[in-house]
């Protein structure tokens, strides 16, 4: 019976330990398409093991920034920090399609140094990066990381505006307006990966309301030789979508879309004290979408 008992709690340890690596970040609206001359959205912001529920530690909102339809830059209001959320509110004063989207980008690497390999510091960015490395060291080794997590809100009728590319990192090219998704219809996004299309990328799909459910319902796609992927709704609700290279697993402590990942405002995993070797490019993408009835 004692034997049971072991069995039993290790297989609970294994458990607990799978829920401990499902930290997912997100941003969810309170609406995605509006209507009228003005509105306004609320977003939460979380990282979670269930999608869109609060049970974790709130994402962190000073990175946050709002492109506004024609290009300009919009800000966020009432922004407020509790125990398992972020949220923030968003006024809409233009018709068109809004992005509001949580972006970092660094750099990581490593040196030998008087015969030890050392770590880049975190925050280590592009233009800190010779201050960043002492006189003497050899061996340098450095990728770049780039981490975007951004939603679509749009005040009337969708425009195109806000999804111009930056060229850095994993972004979203809508072939179908992220805010005109039907469920029972196939959406098709074209994915870059600085500014290039991203074939052989892989993307994750999940339904909120995980929580309710035994089943997670994942959708797993691949991106195609110019980084397209087509994915069919299965039912209305919202999704949570994750695209990465490089790092963790998806999902993961310290992986894309993790825990300490992509715009995540989460404290960092601890790092091994010697990297495994030259490190890899690293870049998440992130989106919340909202699939309608028919």
């Amino acid at each position: 019976m004692k034997a049971k008992f072991l069995i039993a709690g290790a297989i609970a340890a294994l458990s607990l330990a799978g829920a401990a690596q499902a930290h997912r970040a997100w941003m969810l609206p309170s609406a995605t398409t509006l209507s009228g001359n003005e509105s306004w959205v609320t977003v939460d912001a979380a990282i979670s093991n269930d999608l869109f529920y609060f049970e974790h530690f709130p994402m962190g909102t000073d990175n946050v920034a709002v492109t506004e339809p024609d290009g300009s830059a919009g800000k966020i209001e009432n922004a407020a920090k509790g125990r398992y959320r972020s949220t923030f509110d968003v006024h809409l004063t233009k018709p068109g399609t809004y992005r509001i989207a949580n972006v970092s980008t660094g750099i990581m690497g490593s040196y030998m140094l008087n015969g030890k390999r050392e770590r880049l510091p975190r925050g280590t960015t592009k233009d800190k990066l010779a201050t960043a490395i002492p006189a003497g060291a050899t061996d340098v080794q450095t990728a770049e990381m780039s981490n975007r997590n951004e939603i679509f809100v749009t005040l009337g009728a969708p425009t195109t505006t806000v999804f111009k590319p930056t060229g850095e990192g994993i972004e979203l090219v809508p072939v179908t307006h992220p805010n005109d998704l039907v469920s029972g219809e196939a959406a098709t996004f074209q994915f870059l990966l600085d500014g290039k299309p991203a074939a052989g990328l892989k993307v994750t799909v999940i339904p909120g309301g995980i929580r309710y459910r035994d089943n997670l319902g994942q959708i797993d796609l691949t991106t195609d030789k110019d980084g397209k992927a087509s994915v069919k709704w299965p039912q209305p609700g919202m999704y949570w979508l994750n695209a990465s290279i490089g790092g963790g697993r998806e999902g993961g402590p310290g992986g894309p879309g993790g825990e300490g990942g992509a715009g995540a405002g989460a404290p960092p995993a601890p790092r091994p004290e010697t990297p495994a070797g030259p490190p890899q490019r690293r870049a998440a993408y992130i989106t919340t979408l909202e699939v309608l009835a028919p």
